[in-house]
C-alpha cells in the first residue's frame, strides 16, 4: 500500500507548529475520527462486524481509492457473498452498513459523486382510475372475494400502489426488503381492500417477550416474521365483518405465498395499531393476540427519545411450534 505525506496542524505546542504525517490512500489521516478502533463485535445490518471484518472493509477502501460508493458496496457484497434469497447482491444493505461505519468513525468513504441510483427514492405514484361507488351491503353479498398476491399478478401493482398512497393515512410510495402485497376484489371485480406485509420491526420489547427472544435469537430469526404494515378497507366500502374476514383469508395463505416467493419459512405475523385512530377490533375478531405496546420510538430514532405515538402490538402465530421455530 502506498501513502503520501500531508501537512497537518496538530493545534498544540508552540504557536504555528506543524508536523508531517503519512496519509494512506483511501483511508483517513491519523487525526481523523475514522481511525477509531473496534474493540468488540457489533451487529450492523444483520451482520456481525468485528475487528477482522473492519480490517477487510478498510483494505477494500484502500485498494480501490477511485471507486464510487456504489461500486464499493457491490464489491463488498461480492467479497462476502452477501445476497438475498433470489441470489441478488444486497448492495443497498452493504451501502447502509458502510454509511453506519462512517457515522461511527470507523471508516471514511469517498465523496458522493451523484444522486443515489435507487429509483425508489424518487418514485412518483401515478393515479389509476378505479370504481369508488358506495358499497354498503352485507358481507355475503360481496362473496366470493378474489384475493390477488401481486407477485403472481404484477399487472395490478399500479392500482395497489395508488389506492394505498391515496387512501391510507400513512400513505405509501414503494416497498423495500422482503414483502408481499395483496389486492382484494369483490364478486363484481371492484377493489375493496389492500394489504402490505413487509420487514418485521428490528426490536419490539412486547413482541420479543411473547416469543421468548434474547438478542441473539432475534438476530438469527427476525426474517421469519413479517409485519402487516398497511391494511386498508377502501373508504367507500361499509361492510360489517369485511376487515376480519379479509385478514383471516390472507393469513391462511401467507406462509405458502412467502415460501413461493422467497424460499424461506415464516412463523409469525405482527402489526402495530395506532389506538388514537383504531381499536384493533378486526385483529381481535380474526384471532390475533395483543401482547403490549410499543415505546413510541421508530427505527430511525437513535437517541432513545419518544418520537411517535405508542401503538398496540398484535401478533398472529402461523404454527403451533412458532416459539421453537423462532428460537432454534
Amino acid at each position: 500500500m502506498s501513502f503520501d505525506w500531508v501537512l497537518v496542524d496538530v493545534g498544540h505546542g508552540k504557536k504555528g507548529r506543524r508536523k508531517d504525517f503519512p496519509f494512506f490512500a483511501g483511508l483517513c489521516s491519523p487525526f481523523s475520527s475514522c481511525s477509531v478502533a473496534m474493540d468488540r463485535h457489533q451487529v450492523i445490518q444483520g451482520r456481525h462486524i468485528g475487528p477482522q471484518e473492519l480490517d477487510t472493509i478498510r483494505e477494500l477502501l484502500a485498494q480501490n481509492p477511485q471507486s464510487s460508493r456504489y461500486r464499493l458496496s457491490r464489491s463488498l457484497c461480492e467479497l462476502w457473498e452477501w445476497r438475498d434469497p433470489k441470489g441478488q447482491l444486497k448492495d443497498m444493505a452493504a451501502r447502509t452498513l458502510l454509511l453506519k461505519l462512517e457515522q461511527r468513525g470507523f471508516i471514511c468513504l469517498p465523496a458522493k459523486r451523484c444522486a443515489s441510483p435507487n429509483r425508489m427514492l424518487h418514485k412518483q405514484v401515478v393515479s389509476v382510475d378505479h370504481s369508488s361507488d358506495s358499497i354498503a351491503v352485507s358481507l355475503a353479498e360481496l362473496l366470493p372475494l378474489e384475493i390477488r398476491e401481486l407477485n403472481q399478478s404484477p399487472g395490478d401493482l399500479p392500482l395497489f400502489e395508488w389506492l394505498l398512497h391515496r387512501y391510507h393515512y400513512l400513505r405509501h410510495t414503494s416497498s423495500i426488503g422482503l414483502n408481499l402485497k395483496y389486492l382484494v376484489f369483490d364478486r363484481q371485480r371492484r377493489p375493496v381492500s389492500c394489504l402490505l406485509f413487509g420487514s418485521a420491526a428490528w426490536q419490539c420489547a412486547a413482541r420479543d417477550r411473547f416469543i421468548g427472544w434474547n438478542t441473539s435469537a432475534r438476530q438469527r430469526h427476525l426474517q421469519e416474521i413479517t409485519n402487516n404494515s398497511r391494511f386498508l378497507i377502501l373508504p367507500w366500502v361499509q361492510v360489517p365483518h369485511l376487515a376480519s374476514h379479509v385478514l383471516g383469508r390472507v393469513v391462511c395463505r401467507l406462509q405458502g405465498d412467502w415460501q413461493a416467493k422467497y424460499r424461506r419459512p415464516l412463523s409469525l405475523v405482527e402489526s402495530f395499531v395506532d389506538t388514537s385512530r383504531f381499536a384493533g377490533t378486526c385483529y381481535r375478531a380474526a384471532n390475533w393476540i395483543t401482547v403490549g405496546q410499543t415505546t413510541g420510538r421508530t427505527r430511525q430514532e437513535k437517541f432513545h427519545r419518544v418520537n411517535a405515538p405508542a401503538k398496540e402490538v398484535w401478533v398472529y402465530p402461523l404454527s403451533q411450534d412458532f416459539r421453537r421455530e423462532l428460537s432454534a
